[in-house]
């Protein structure tokens, strides 16, 4: 499912300017998630990244810093691509589906991630990136609409609109499955190859 055209969107009434965003996203009550929550956790990184992932939503440190993906996790994730990816953490941009920490870590319900949806949605236009990693199943679920097991679609090159998307496992899932950092190695080759074509 690609997002809808611009001017039928929700996203289409968001500033075209990510610090403007960021201010109308900290304020944000539009869920319940914003009763529980320390601090929004709105995303961070290069706002020209060509290389953009998507997580689920904040965990704990995240809720407590308003930084996204710094717990166990986030130091996986940074591994991941500064030692495969050879790139600063600080030249990629890393976002989630929803801004706020769903409580205990639960996986957001849908009407939390249709309500969060077009605040990522306009990060993406903004941040412009040439390819989305989309981190686990409910990433890859929400921005596709397709509920294909991420084990079956993950390392495939699949097409958002006119960017390419790679679904791999989340790095918390791979804490908990050691086992399967060997396909997460190879997706994020295919991935480093992709920005070496769109570079």
């Amino acid at each position: 499912m690609d997002p809808l055209p611009l001017e039928k969107s929700p996203q289409a009434d968001l500033p075209n300017d990510l610090e403007a965003l960021r201010q109308i996203v900290s304020q944000c009550h539009l869920c319940d998630l914003a009763k529980t929550r320390n601090r929004v956790v709105f995303g961070e990184g290069n706002p020209k990244a060509q290389l953009m992932f998507i997580g689920e939503g904040p965990g704990a440190s995240e809720d407590a810093t308003g930084r996204p993906f710094v717990g166990r996790a986030g130091q996986l994730l940074t591994r991941m691509i500064e030692n495969v990816l050879q790139i600063p953490r600080e030249q990629v941009y890393i976002a989630n589906i929803v801004k706020c920490r769903p409580p205990n870590n639960r996986v957001p319900t849908p009407q939390e991630a249709q309500t969060c949806l077009p605040y990522l949605l306009k990060q993406i236009e903004l941040v412009d990136p040439k390819i989305l990693v989309a981190l686990g199943a409910t990433s890859y679920r929400w921005l596709t609409g397709d509920k294909t097991p991420i084990s079956k679609i993950r390392g495939h090159k699949l097409t958002f609109g006119n960017r390419i998307l790679v679904p791999t496992f989340h790095p918390s899932y791979l804490l908990r499955n050691p086992s399967k950092k060997r396909e997460a190695y190879q997706d994020l080759l295919l991935i480093k190859e992709l920005l070496c074509e769109v570079s």
